[in-house]
């Protein structure tokens, strides 16, 4: 059981529009005696090296070898605060112009450069900060820093650039705005910060971009992007002498510049008032909103634990959810440097009484402010804080934002800074906090309502009649720096080695040892098909088993079960899919915890009826949700009419089920001999086998293995269908159709190469260089290829005005046919082999990353080292090989068309 909030990709969105609930699942970190702050302090100084430029340019490098990667972030100290009056959007815009050329590289060449080192290139802009990040190969770590040099010794900024990427941005405002939950978000900090910078974000509004020119964007530009203006944090397998000298190199003769002065931030009172907005969610929102200290105050640490406190499972709110008074229930904290914002969501369902789910809420908060938060939470809490910080170093992209954030956004020295001032924070702080900013009296109050969508309209099929022109390609000469760097495409040598072995009971057992942090993590996997594994009538039944997860086991209570995990710092998730996060001193005890939950649940009858009542609200949320319905819509436009895929629970099969039905579904589904569980971190392969075989080797199968693959598919037909959905500005377009191979097939490495041609490499990629850079009809662009053991499926996506539907469609079937009818040239045909080439160290540069790699290879029963073997085929297919996988399995005339939104016109 899941409830999702969206969240845009370009500009910083709040906690809200990312606001998720699986089941229940615990959240819960601590720091383990001898992980003191002390000797965190005195390992994090063995690996930073810091340095100031003569122009003002700060320097932060820090060494974490999990994989021969690097992330690059600069952090130029200016964002929506900065932006001219009347003009929100103008840094968000300037973000975008960086990616149109500079003095030096041209967006070609800078596209052309990106894609061949692979990885992640992107950027974001929020209050008080621009971000430009890369995740590449070490090896290209020179490229990556001379392009960032570059591009911040100039801009182009051209009214005639600007005029094309116009476009582009604006998709994105009409992205977001087709969101009531940003919309909310939107009208909350009007409400919160009236007549201050804060009072708008960064994503800017159609009618400012309409007024933006080209030369007010260079002014911005020439004002704010400075090295005396900017931080640099470089973290991943580097040497930080050859980094620092390279830094000096190119970023030392960049002139510093007199930074203006910084906007004012002055507060005036809350006044209270109620938002109320319609919602295309299948659930409604109760928000409760209050201002809260900022980075700057000395009571943000203690902020942060009281966030923290609220969020607690052991705490007043989550019980709300557990005694079925709301869905679910969450408190975020979205902070500026003057000031921050609280607020509290309960989903409800779409028939449920708002007045009583903001009765409970006053009622909780009022209980904190009055009486006070408990003392352990708030040490369990401290621990928490305390605890991420080591957990942090298993990823190098998610370590090098932490940097980012804590000395780019707050203006630290380090990540430690706060850890520091979190671990002397006290309950009284914690209260004092809570009664000055927790102010019943002065809360913005907001509700957001579902509303039904319309039914699915068919329409006629797409004709494919759209005229239009586009410049013909031309092939980008690229700088001798990066053309030499770049000219040998190998294939990577991967650093991983698992250690496999299968338990007497069936568990596939895998097991990474890795030492870039003290900590070990596990990733399982039940092999399952609620498809076929439900049985008719019971549609429902894993969604109620999902929700009984966290109600505590057979052994301990839900709170004594919570308190165990604090304890010991632990993160643990049970359900088919589940994990434990664990410091190193503690992993025999968390396996312990994790296999009680996962195998002993206790799975209660009062909380049985309480999660039946909400997957029940929900089913019936979901059966005039639009998004929901478009995904359904789709299904059922590519799939059989019986297939066993088109089954989904609905109020009437989740009311029929019994506690009986869901210990039989239990039973049946989770079972070792469909289990994977892989093992990663500080930890030998003989301890982890010796762990698991003792919690998790009396575990015995019931029953005759399960037959878990759906039958093959026959192809689609072609169909256009409309979701309506009100809430919407913008179209949400997916065009898609079956395949006729399955992951094994020789065709799926061609397709997946071919699709690196369309898209996945920004402008140096077909689909958005056609549909973005030179038309502005789309913000962004995805082409999807899943291919399973017994069915596949092919599908483009994009967002685009009512309008300009059809002719992005015929830009899509352009390049579909091009694809069967053309030989792809060999310096794309080259630049999409070095795009999923180097995707192999990417993928290692991130524990997590590795160990759900492992679990999705032994489901599709592929090699672990499948990454290395595809490499080869991918360097020894040709363009003709590509061309004919495209004729032989893409039907461009079958497509299936299904719009989220205003009817396109």
């Amino acid at each position: 059981m899941k409830l999702i909030m969206l969240r845009s990709a370009n500009t910083w969105k709040p906690a809200i529009l990312n606001f998720v609930w699986i089941g229940m699942v615990v959240a819960l970190l601590g720091l383990t005696p001898g992980l003191s702050e002390a000797a965190a302090h005195k390992n994090t100084d063995k690996t930073v090296t810091r340095a100031v430029l003569d122009n003002g340019l700060r320097v932060v490098i820090v060494r974490n070898p999990i994989a021969p990667v690097v992330a690059t972030v600069v952090n130029y100290k200016v964002g929506s605060n900065e932006a001219p009056r009347r003009f929100p959007g103008m840094a968000h815009a300037q973000e975008h112009m960086m990616f149109r050329g500079n003095p030096g590289l041209s967006a070609g060449q800078l596209a052309d450069i990106t894609a061949a080192m692979g990885g992640m290139f992107d950027a974001d802009t929020q209050q008080s900060v621009t971000q430009y990040f890369f995740s590449i190969p070490s090896q290209y770590l020179d490229i990556a820093l001379r392009i960032e040099a570059i591009r911040m010794s100039g801009v182009i900024d051209s009214e005639k650039l600007w005029q094309k990427e116009r476009g582009a941005i604006e998709q994105e405002v009409a992205q977001d705005y087709s969101s009531p939950e940003y919309i909310f978000y939107t009208r909350l900090l009007a409400a919160m910060f009236k007549g201050t910078p804060y009072a708008h974000d960064a994503l800017g509004t159609h009618a400012s971009f309409e007024k933006t020119t080209g030369a007010m964007l260079k002014k911005f530009y020439d004002t704010w992007y400075a090295p005396n203006n900017a931080t640099l944090i470089i973290v991943g397998d580097v040497q930080p002498k050859y980094a620092l000298k390279l830094i000096k190199t190119y970023f030392g003769n960049i002139p510093a510049k007199k930074l203006p002065p910084r906007p004012d931030v002055r507060l005036n009172p809350i006044k209270p008032e109620t938002i109320r907005l319609k919602s295309d969610l299948p659930y409604g929102l109760a928000i409760m909103a209050f201002r809260l200290p900022g980075y700057d105050s000395p009571n943000y640490a203690a902020s942060q634990v009281l966030e923290d406190v609220l969020n607690s499972q052991r705490g007043d709110l989550y019980q709300l959810s557990v005694e079925g008074k709301v869905l679910n229930v969450d408190f975020n904290l979205d902070t500026f440097s003057k000031a921050g914002l609280g607020y509290v969501v309960a989903a409800f369902p779409k028939d449920g009484r708002v007045d009583e789910v903001l009765k409970n809420l006053r009622t909780v908060l009022r209980h904190y402010v009055k009486d006070g938060v408990r003392s352990d939470l708030v040490e369990a809490a401290k621990r928490q804080e305390l605890a991420s910080a080591e957990f942090e170093k298993n990823s190098v992209f998610g370590l090098s934002m932490a940097w980012s954030q804590a000395l780019g956004v707050e203006g630290r020295r380090s990540p430690e800074d706060d850890l520091k001032a979190i671990s002397r924070v006290s309950a009284d702080d914690v209260n004092r906090v809570a009664r000055r900013y927790l102010d019943l009296d002065h809360a913005v109050v907001a509700v957001l309502t579902p509303e039904a969508s319309g039914k699915p309209a068919s329409a006629r099929n797409y004709t494919g009649k759209e005229k239009f022109t586009l410049p013909q390609t031309r092939n980008i000469v690229l700088p001798d720096w990066a053309s030499k760097a770049l000219k040998r495409l190998s294939i990577p040598t991967s650093n991983l080695n698992p250690v496999v072995k299968s338990l007497p009971n069936g568990i596939k057992l895998i097991v990474q040892p890795e030492s870039v942090s003290h900590t070990v993590s596990i990733y399982g996997h039940v092999k399952n098909n609620p498809y076929l594994q439900t049985p008719p009538g019971k549609e429902g039944v894993d969604e109620v088993l999902d929700g009984l997860y966290g109600y505590g086991t057979k052994t301990m209570s839900r709170k004594a079960y919570q308190k165990a995990l604090d304890d010991i710092a632990a993160n643990v998730s049970v359900g088919t899919d589940f994990s434990l996060q664990v410091l190193t001193g503690h992993f025999d005890r968390g396996v312990q915890l994790l296999a009680d939950d996962l195998l002993h649940p206790a799975l209660p009858d009062t909380a049985f009826k309480i999660v039946r009542g909400q997957v029940k609200a929900i089913a019936a949320g979901k059966e005039q949700s639009p998004d929901v319905l478009t995904h359904r819509t789709l299904k059922t436009a590519l799939l059989p009419r019986h297939d066993p895929a088109l089954h989904w629970a609905t109020p009437k099969t989740v009311a029929a089920l019994t506690l009986k039905d869901v210990r039989n579904y239990y039973s049946t589904v989770i079972r070792p001999d469909e289990t994977v569980i892989v093992i990663i971190g500080n930890v030998t392969p003989e301890k982890a086998a010796s762990v698991i075989n003792k919690y998790f080797g009396a575990w015995k199968a019931v029953g005759k293995k399960p037959d878990l693959l759906l039958p093959r598919v026959p192809s689609n037909a072609p169909s256009t269908v409309n979701v309506p959905d009100t809430s919407r500005i913008q179209d949400e377009v997916i065009l898609a159709e079956t395949l006729g191979i399955t992951r094994s097939d020789p065709d799926y490495y061609a397709l997946n190469l071919g699709n690196h041609v369309l898209g996945g490499g920004f402008y140096a990629t077909r689909l958005y260089r056609d549909l973005r850079e030179q038309t502005g009809l789309v913000y962004s662009v995805g082409v999807d290829l899943e291919a399973g053991k017994t069915r596949s499926t092919f599908a483009v996506t994009y967002a685009s005005d009512p309008s300009n539907v059809s002719r992005a469609r015929a830009i899509v079937e352009r390049n579909l046919k091009m694809m069967q009818t053309q030989l792809v040239s060999p310096i794309e045909l080259r630049r999409a082999k070095a795009m999923l080439l180097r995707e192999i160290p990417l993928a290692e540069s991130s524990l997590g990353s590795i160990a759900r790699g492992y679990i999705h290879r032994s489901v599709l029963d592929l090699p672990l080292d499948e990454p290395s073997r595809a490499a080869k085929r991918y360097m020894a297919l040709t363009a003709q090989q590509v061309k004919s996988a495209f004729v032989r399995q893409l039907r461009v005339k079958s497509l299936v068309q299904v719009t989220e939104g205003p009817a396109p016109h």
